[in-house]
């Protein structure tokens, strides 16, 4: 196949562009237009070309997309354009934005200038900046063919960084999953429903202001960090806490900068979203914006998935272009409105299959704790066998709320989770145990799962070696590399997990390892590396469950371990076997490790 870089100039100024609106409201703006496109077919020079809508549509269609690898950076913004406005859809995207990510991690700039000055390859220019609020009307002959030579250098700089990139190695596999990432977004076919999201939008606006006047909140005490903790724990929600870095002893994280305080801006329960929001001072809550965005959407067009490919430091996808669709409420008065709202087109439904349990098999497999593994293996209840170690009665005997307890238990005690944390966890739940109890339930835990604790004891091992550049094996063998050099971990997948600039330091309860993050230094430790790399490693399966639905089905949504496809209604039963099927495989490299899954169907998202 013939690879066509491109990348598209286009209309921006105060009052339209990334500045202020989203990728989908930009390109589906009445103002937007093309000033030019600069495109290169393999090694040929590449070429510029500027003019009216019909004829850039006639010029484009001179190639053959069909047949090609399409290649840009920020491959969302240039396939959106080329699908929305000129109706192209190429064969196979590639993408230098997320194939950067992926190589380099997402603590450091993906951007075209940053990634082209690490590779050496050139200067990316800055003319862009000088045409703000220019249409291509507007421009004279000489300024618009030095926008076009701009243009043109950042197709050169794709291609090169392109080629580089994969002289380097980078795997084929996660260039499928760019793909079909890419695809979810540039070329949508979820509807959604406006009269639904508008009684929506009127439902949480009447809540919040319900909310509000009931709890009868003035300034003073949306500031006070006892009296907001207070509110928060007559709505069951425990108020985050931290360790104060001036004192060393545990206080309120209600902060602006907080990371848990700001996770609350997400909860699925409103009337906290609306506490939240208050105590910011801004006007709405998420689920108001994001309500809002969804009827934006919906007059515009369908809905176009915005999921970013390697988004976290494992590799996870993420959620983007202002409407994270990785985390829309399950619970709550409200649960599922906005999943209800997204649905399928005329003729087809909606198949949503959730991968079971994936990251406590993935910890039982890697971990080598072959009872557990035989355990889910077999169908076995875990959760109850758990409940009956915790609570020495029979399987039999267990109770739904001892039962549940030992879900929490099988699903957070897994990465070295201390009692205080555990006993937040379960209060969350609506479960009170006291504090000597959760202690107890996690010594248990811990004698049942040797495999597991000493899995985190080689984590914290592999630290002290990575810190000396020394070399050390880290859980099942053949499965991951220890990149000591690079201080990272070495994935299935082929990419690197990494702890950038680890360091340790002596404190009172010892020896401390942090890396560098873009939010600054993060504190890590054996437990919380094998989070990391379960939840890595669970990544890489679902991606390529991923690829394996997209060969029969449009795959049109990953969230966090569940995949959604579209498929005729004719189908849904075949097209259903088929997805669960591709659910319950595992790569070669994973062989013994007993995946499972749970599926629905239907017209809307909330219906699966």
């Amino acid at each position: 196949m013939k690879l066509i870089t491109i990348d598209f100039e286009t209309f921006y100024s105060a009052d339209i562009g990334f500045a202020k609106q989203t990728t989908e409201e930009y390109v589906r703006d009445p103002q937007f237009h093309v000033i030019g496109v600069a495109v290169k077919v393999d090694n040929e020079e590449t070429q510029w070309a500027s003019g009216t809508h019909e004829e850039l549509a006639t010029w484009l269609n001179t190639f053959d997309w069909a047949g090609s690898i399409a290649l840009a950076h920020n491959a969302m913004f240039d396939g959106f354009i080329l699908n929305e406005h000129f109706n192209i859809q190429p064969k196979f995207w590639a993408d230098t934005l997320c194939m950067g990510r992926a190589i380099h991690g997402v603590e450091v700039s993906g951007s075209l200038a940053a990634l082209t000055e690490r590779y050496g390859l050139g200067a990316k220019g800055t003319e862009v900046n000088n045409f703000k609020g220019y249409r291509r009307t507007d421009f004279q002959d000489w300024e618009l063919s030095k926008y076009g030579d701009y243009c043109i250098n950042d197709v050169n700089l794709t291609y090169a960084l392109f080629n580089k990139m994969m002289a380097d190695g980078f795997p084929k596999k996660e260039m499928h999953i760019i793909n079909q990432t890419v695809r979810m977004f540039t070329e949508p076919v979820l509807e959604l429903d406006t009269v639904l999201l508008t009684e929506h939008l009127s439902d949480v606006q009447g809540r919040k202001a319900a909310l509000l006047a009931e709890v009868n909140m003035d300034k003073e005490d949306l500031m006070s960090n006892q009296k907001f903790a207070m509110f928060l724990e007559a709505l069951g929600v425990p108020a985050p806490k931290k360790i104060s870095p001036t004192t060393g002893k545990e206080t309120l994280a209600l902060a602006k900068n907080d990371e848990e305080f700001k996770a609350l801006a997400e909860h699925p329960d409103v009337r906290v979203q609306a506490l939240v929001a208050a105590r910011l001072g801004t006007k709405s809550t998420l689920e108001e914006t994001r309500t809002q965005r969804f009827i934006g959407i919906a007059s515009r067009g369908k809905l176009p998935v915005p999921i970013k490919y390697y988004a976290a430091h494992t590799g996870r996808f993420g959620g983007d272009d202002k409407i994270n669709l990785q985390n829309l409420p399950s619970r709550g008065d409200n649960a599922g409105k906005l999943k209800k709202a997204i649905i399928a087109p005329e003729g087809y439904e909606i198949i949503d299959a959730d991968s079971a349990q994936i990251e406590a098999r993935v910890l039982a497999w890697l971990s080598g704790q072959d009872d557990l593994v035989r355990a889910f293996a077999n169908k076995e209840d875990v959760y109850k066998k758990m409940a009956s170690a915790i609570y020495g009665k029979s399987e039999a005997d267990i109770t739904k709320d001892e039962r549940f307890v030992g879900k929490t238990t099988i699903l957070g005690c897994g990465y070295g989770m201390g009692a205080v944390k555990f006993q937040g966890q379960l209060k969350t739940f609506g479960v009170e145990v006291s504090l000597d109890e959760a202690r107890r339930i996690i010594d248990i835990y811990r004698r049942t799962n040797p495999a597991v604790t000493a899995l985190w004891k080689q984590a914290q091992n592999m630290l002290v070696a990575m810190s000396r550049a020394e070399n050390c094996v880290l859980g099942k063998a053949g499965v991951l590399t220890v990149d000591s050099w690079e201080k990272a971990v070495k994935l299935p997948s082929g990419l690197l997990m990494r702890y950038n600039d680890l360091k340790y330091e002596q404190t009172e309860n010892g020896v401390e390892f942090s890396y560098k993050t873009r939010y600054g230094r993060t504190r890590i430790y054996g437990g919380k590396v094998i989070e990391n790399v379960c939840q890595a490693i669970a990544r890489c399966i679902i991606g390529e469950q991923m690829l394996k639905i997209g060969k029969k089905y449009k795959v049109v949504l990953t969230v966090h371990d569940a995949i959604a496809c579209v498929v005729p209604e004719a189908e849904v039963a075949e097209a259903q076997a088929y997805v669960e099927e591709c659910m319950r495989w595992t790569p070669e490299w994973a062989s013994g490790l007993p995946v499972n899954c749970e599926s629905g169907h239907g017209k809307a998202y909330g219906d699966c």
